[in-house]
């Protein structure tokens, strides 16, 4: 008898970022460690097809080292839809952002700093200590090692990142920094949005549709806890969120070594907080991050799940501007995700 293969879906493949012209945001990005690799075009019939987008497109695939998840897809627009989510809060409904691994934060910061000075289009935080793992853990300050982060948050107006800088613990297949790149950083390790549902319907998508591994669940973060989420969030005393994480099915819930970049995380608020809705700034068109992609095998199988699933506006199946089969719906919660198929992951 012939083996059946299970169709598979890997982490994160891309972050896409809307441009019109390139240049400067392929200076930008080879300062983080990427790299050109593919460049094709779709003509405005095509892209109405797949994006919704009534406007010819040109994208440049930028790589990291040999990392095949947390690329850069920079997508040219002819006839950009709007500005973006810029530098606007991250406190809405339809944002995104990219985070990364990086061994020198302080560089970053300079930089930013001086943008600021300069009077860039910028904002930013000031890297803070925050314990990801074992955080009832007691330690002797000054004898035993503190384990930890320095993170810290990035808005430009066509880039929304966050970087983290790890101390005294490492995750080998979880961001694979670039020791040659000015700011020695790795692929973007993991990608954010921030929803709203108490129920957490919209979340078992993710899981039940996508095939996604739920690796951290209904993690509590407050204004009281954490300056982090304080500064980067906008909290209020009293308010908090909830995140949800969805990794590469491949990846693990137990053992952190063996862990996959390619993470999403899911800043899910509660209903009784007043959000704006920015999904119209945060999808195909748009300048700045606006779409999230996952490699697929077998995309006819993922055709059909997302047909029957609560997906809406699902497009057909197409070749993308990369000539790889691809296809496009906007999630429950109202993010605008696309598919395509591809063995490198």
């Amino acid at each position: 008898m012939t083996e059946v293969q299970t169709p598979a879906l890997g982490g994160i493949y891309e972050a896409c970022i809307g441009v019109q012209e390139p240049l400067s945001q392929i200076q930008y990005w080879q300062q983080f460690g990427y790299r050109i690799g593919e460049v094709g075009d779709l003509p405005p019939e095509t892209a109405k097809l797949l994006y919704g987008v009534n406007s010819s497109l040109r994208s440049i695939r930028l790589y990291h080292l040999q990392s095949s998840r947390g690329l850069i897809r920079l997508m040219i627009w002819e006839k950009p839809l709007n500005d973006g989510l810029g530098t606007g809060s991250m406190k809405v409904k339809g944002n995104r952002w990219t985070t990364t691994l990086t061994a020198d934060i302080l560089n970053i910061l300079n930089h930013a700093e001086v943008a600021k000075l300069a009077d860039f289009p910028i904002r930013f935080t000031a890297p803070e200590w925050d314990i990801i793992y074992n955080k009832d853990r007691k330690i002797r300050p000054f004898v035993d090692p503190a384990i930890g982060v320095r993170e810290m948050m990035l808005l430009q107006p066509l880039t929304r990142q966050i970087f983290f800088q790890r101390f005294n613990y490492t995750l080998p297949y979880y961001g694979n920094i670039n020791e040659s790149a000015f700011f020695k950083t790795s692929e973007i390790t993991h990608v954010g949005i921030v929803i709203q549902d108490d129920s957490k319907q919209k979340l078992r998508f993710y899981e039940q549709v996508l095939g996604l591994l739920r690796t951290r669940d209904d993690v509590e973060t407050t204004y009281e806890a954490s300056k982090n989420a304080r500064n980067i969030f906008e909290l209020q005393p009293k308010e908090k969120f909830l995140v949800t994480t969805f990794d590469d099915p491949r990846s693990s819930k137990t053992d952190l070594q063996a862990v996959l970049s390619g993470r999403l995380f899911i800043v899910r608020f509660p209903e009784t907080i007043q959000l704006q809705c920015r999904f119209e700034e945060a999808k195909p068109g748009c300048l700045g991050i606006s779409l999230y992609t996952y490699p697929v095998k077998n995309i006819e199988h993922y055709f059909t799940r997302l047909q029957a699933s609560e997906a809406q506006n699902i497009t057909e199946i197409v070749r993308n501007e990369f000539g790889e089969r691809s296809f496009s719906f906007i999630a429950p919660d109202g993010y605008f995700w696309n598919l395509i198929e591809t063995n490198n992951f």
